[in-house]
């Protein structure tokens, strides 16, 4: 496994711009598809987005499409997501996940960050 934190996290207004990282600790961080889900208050936890570990392929949650972008930084063993044009829907707890296989399922993922809040007011 592989330990995982995040920051970058705020309060924001709507139509305001953050950018979240994900700092992954290991030398083997290519070998890891990367992944951001949120967890809203009352809800359950859903899949964001998700990067390959060269970063060649990537998948969207339908809702952030055109609006958030996953990328990495091998060199820096680093994921991020810039989330543009925030709604106060995105408002959740963001969390980085590590795992074997990118794809939308919690399962897909053996390592979990703690997460960082993410508010966005209307």
């Amino acid at each position: 496994q592989v330990q995982l934190v995040e920051s970058g996290g705020g309060l924001v207004q709507a139509g305001d711009s953050l950018r979240l990282s994900c700092a992954a600790s290991g030398r083997t961080f290519t070998s890891y598809a990367m992944a951001w889900f949120r967890q809203a208050t009352g809800k359950e936890r859903e899949f964001v987005a998700t990067i390959s570990g060269l970063g060649f392929s990537t998948y969207y949650l339908e809702s952030v499409k055109g609006r958030f972008t996953i990328s990495r930084d091998n060199a820096k063993n680093t994921v991020y997501l810039q989330m543009n044009r925030l709604k106060p829907e995105d408002t959740a707890v963001y969390y980085c996940a590590a795992g074997a296989v990118n794809g939308p399922s919690e399962a897909m993922y053996n390592s979990w960050g703690t997460g960082t809040q993410v508010t966005v007011s209307s």
